[in-house]
């Protein structure tokens, strides 16, 4: 049976990613392909994570307010960086390998952060039935962000454009 444990899901996330910008740098690889389900899935977990489990997290005094707002910010600096790769037409080009580098050091930042903070801290004060929980809701936040396309080009476009007003 698949984990729920919300912990679990988000680094099962994270390993895919991974997975992502190993093909992503690839040159033999469909460097596209990997970055359309890349930006889908960066945008569906980051959005879910704020939705879903973020607000969760900070009713626990044993994890810090802090981390999650650093996490926040830190989604909002993917985010732009994933934008900048969108925007490069040319997945042979000299700038596109420098702005997947860009969004590499971006997420992996983030993501080795998030796992040493948010994460550590919720398996250790938050229950077993509660991460459960909060991860049957993730998985459903992040779902219905996937539908929606939330990977695209214009949707990446405007949730950079909301944060930098």
């Amino acid at each position: 049976m698949p984990s729920i444990d919300v912990v679990e899901l988000i680094l099962q996330d994270h390993r895919r990613m991974e997975d992502l910008f190993r093909t992503m740098r690839n040159v033999e690889a469909d460097r596209a392909t990997a970055l359309q389900e890349f930006a889908h899935l960066l945008i569906a977990h980051a959005s879910a994570e704020e939705d879903e489990v973020y607000p969760a997290l900070r009713r626990y005094k044993n994890v810090d307010g802090e981390d999650v707002d650093h996490s926040v910010h830190e989604h909002h600096e993917a985010n732009e960086a994933l934008l900048a790769l969108l925007e490069v037409a040319d997945t042979a080009s000299e700038e596109w390998e420098e702005k997947l580098e860009d969004l590499v050091t971006a997420v992996n930042h983030h993501a080795d952060e998030e796992e040493r903070t948010l994460l550590n801290d919720t398996r250790v004060n938050v229950s077993d039935d509660r991460r459960a929980e909060l991860g049957r809701l993730f998985k459903k936040a992040r779902a219905r962000y996937s539908e929606s396309g939330c990977g695209s080009v214009e949707n990446v476009r405007k949730l950079v454009a909301a944060v930098n007003g």
